[in-house]
């Protein structure tokens, strides 16, 4: 059995209309997918994709010539051939030995794996749309981009008052709450929500003291992506809870073992569409410590790009049983949604690959107090808000977008805001 052909598809695949909206300032390019079809000399197909604007590891050129010509099997476990080709390796193996996935993994341990929705920073109004979405359609936790842009205890008081007890809410602050002396008040403001379960990198990874600090003060467990700090200086001090666990399949397996050696619960966040989840479902089923919630984000997309879609229940979805991922990729959408090779071809032969044109939008925190920040991109607040420049909580702040009006004095904030946040006053600004 050997690789005879792999073709890449990239398709572009539309957000739900709220979260349109929501990721129109960030992310809004997660919607651009590539898709890897796999075939064999035997005449199996195994698909795989990739989220190339977020993801542990593009496909290159290079892993599509590694493969070709040769095993499957022997070049699945490699996880420098990228998300998307190595998921499709794992599905036409399965394929070929009728067996599923998780088989070629490890040994089963569950036939159900948890799973999050997912929401990047948004008003308190649209945090609390998005989780009674959720709790519609099954899931029973959702996880949450707190931002210094934001009223936190806002957003999560709005929630409250739209789901039940029983839902979670896990809070990433992406290292915005910048120290132990800021973030401790933070959490103790937001630890008298039942429904918040825990929070996810409050502060930098790399403040061991002030993370330590932290986890002392707290009654809620803290998440930290593996690796930072080193995993035997976050065994030995005690500086977090549980894991984030987002890189190729040797590595999550690697990474999910020394997790267990630790008894240290962690999910799996592998991003992308109806694919990906399944593939990290597979991998959830074999991993002792998968406990907590996978994130995928497969709740972004207006189309799993599958025949039969991935349901939750409680919380919960089934891993497939069929061979290699068990599912069956739904062709037509595929094509429906399908970048044209032309588009490709011409940013092919400058270097580039397909994204969707960056929204114009100045992204503006406003305080209480009438002052103001402009912001280019909302990003550019993890760096500014992390170095100090802001404080990373205050009652009653919000973000608002403006995007485009045509006019001289727009644009030329834009660009003054592209390199570097500008402060301002509101009434000033929203005149």
């Amino acid at each position: 059995m050997k690789v005879v052909d792999v073709e890449r598809i990239i398709v572009d695949v539309p957000f739900t209309p709220r979260q349109q909206k929501i990721t129109a300032r960030e992310v809004y390019n997660w919607a651009v997918l590539e898709l890897c079809k796999v075939t064999t000399d035997t005449g199996h197909v195994g698909w795989g994709e990739t989220v190339i604007h977020y993801t542990w590891a593009r496909v290159t050129e290079e892993a599509v010539e590694k493969v070709k010509g040769q095993s499957p099997a022997k070049l699945m476990n490699d996880d420098s051939l990228g998300a998307g080709l190595q998921m499709a390796l794992f599905d036409v193996v399965g394929k070929v030995l009728e067996v599923p996935a998780y088989e070629l993994m490890g040994t089963q341990v569950r036939d159900w794996v948890p799973i999050s929705w997912w929401c990047i920073d948004a008003s308190p109004e649209d945090w609390a749309a998005e989780a009674a979405d959720a709790v519609a359609k099954g899931y029973t936790s959702i996880k949450l981009k707190p931002r210094p842009w934001w009223d936190i205890v806002a957003q999560v008081d709005a929630i409250a008052q739209a789901v039940p007890p029983h839902f979670k809410l896990d809070l990433d602050a992406n290292g915005t709450w910048q120290n132990a002396a800021a973030a401790i008040p933070i959490i103790k403001k937001l630890e008298k929500y039942t429904n918040v379960a825990m929070f996810e990198t409050p502060i930098p990874q790399d403040d061991v003291l002030g993370n330590m600090q932290i986890r002392q003060a707290i009654n809620r467990p803290i998440a930290m992506h593996f690796g930072s700090p080193p995993y035997i200086t976050n065994i030995r001090e005690g500086v977090c809870d549980g894991y984030v666990i987002c890189t190729g399949k040797s590595g999550v397996m690697q990474q999910g073992i020394l997790s267990a050696e630790a008894q240290m619960p962690f999910w799996l966040q592998l991003v992308g569409n109806g694919l990906t989840t399944t593939w990290a479902a597979h991998l959830g089923s074999v991993l002792t410590h998968a406990t907590w919630p996978a994130i995928t984000c497969i709740n972004l997309y207006s189309h799993q790009l599958l025949k039969k879609e991935i349901e939750v229940v409680g919380g919960y979805h089934r891993v497939p049983d069929g061979p290699g991922l068990g599912v069956e990729v739904d062709e037509e959408a595929v094509e429906k949604y399908r970048v044209p090779e032309d588009t490709l071809k011409e940013l092919k032969q400058k270097g580039e690959i397909y994204d969707r044109p960056k929204p114009r939008i100045i992204n503006t925190i406003v305080y209480p107090d009438g002052s103001c920040i402009h912001m280019g991109y909302s990003s550019q607040g993890y760096g500014y808000f992390n170095a100090g420049h802001g404080p990373a909580y205050v009652e009653g702040v919000r973000l608002e977008a403006q995007p485009d009006d045509g006019s001289e004095a727009w644009r030329d904030l834009f660009e003054w805001a592209q390199q570097h946040p500008v402060r301002g006053r509101w009434e000033e600004a929203s005149k």
